[in-house]
């Protein structure tokens, strides 16, 4: 009689072995998995009253969840695997965490529409996401196109949906009440929205520094993070100010440089 199950064999010929796997191939995973547990981390804390730590958390998986592909291209460690785990990340620490945590401060006062719009913003982070990793994909997007998102990138709607948490972290007087919870509804709709939309928004990727404003921009970069850790509430509420400003502008630079480039411009490609 033979054996009542067949011998299990495992997908893809079994593939290495652990002690095949250089660390180097392991640490951008770490850093992802250590995102992941930042961002559930902020949820809960949100949910237990405590949204100082929460809001920390959201930032800090966001910052993690930004740099592992980097780590894994510097380390020549990208993996099929890896460029998984990072999609799943995103989606966890740029939609759900702070859709949740802001939800727990604020949004569910607003009642149904409040969730509603949480559900909205977790959900166009999702569909930009997909939508980014499709336009990675895209080899027939003509070279200078690749300088600038489609639509608001995942990171930065995850720190601009947060502001009225920084605005009541300031003490400003604005405190979480039912007018607030229905404003802060539609700006969650409005955010959700810049995720999906088609505007061009610069990202910087090709951008090269001149030799002789290194120093000034490396103290710039460095003034901006002590800023950061000294007054990390003024310093996010003027950063979200600045790059809502920032978007109209680059949606004109999108459209001069499609006009030098030859190109007429779809009005779905700047609105």
């Amino acid at each position: 009689m033979g054996a009542p199950f067949k011998k299990f064999e495992a997908h893809g010929s079994g593939g290495p072995r652990i002690h095949e796997i250089p660390m180097r191939m392991v640490l951008p995973n770490l850093v992802t998995v250590l995102a992941i547990c930042a961002g559930l981390s902020g949820i809960r804390f949100g949910f237990e009253g405590r949204f100082e730590p929460a809001v920390v958390m959201v930032l800090l998986a966001a910052f993690l969840d930004g740099i592992d592909g980097r780590l894994a291209r510097m380390l020549k460690a990208t993996s099929k695997f890896g460029a998984q785990m990072d999609s799943l990340a995103d989606i966890v620490n740029f939609g759900v965490a702070p859709a949740l945590v802001l939800y727990a401060f604020l949004l569910d006062q607003a009642g149904s529409p409040g969730w509603i719009a949480a559900l909205l913003f977790a959900i166009a982070c999702g569909l930009r996401l997909a939508r980014f990793n499709v336009l990675d994909e895209d080899t027939d997007r003509p070279v200078w196109q690749t300088e600038y998102f489609v639509g608001v990138p995942a990171p930065a709607g995850a720190v601009l949906v947060m502001l009225p948490l920084y605005l009541y972290f300031l003490r400003l007087g604005v405190e979480p009440s039912r007018p607030a919870a229905f404003v802060a509804t539609g700006f969650t709709v409005l955010v959700a929205f810049l995720l999906v939309s088609r505007l061009p928004v610069y990202s910087g990727k090709s951008l090269k520094v001149p030799g002789d404003r290194v120093l000034p921009i490396i103290l710039g970069v460095v003034l901006y993070i002590l800023l950061l850790m000294t007054y990390p509430w003024y310093t996010l509420t003027a950063s979200v100010a600045g790059y809502l400003i920032f978007l109209p502008f680059s949606i004109r630079a999108y459209s001069r440089r499609a006009k030098r480039e030859g190109e007429k411009v779809p009005p779905s490609d700047i609105g």
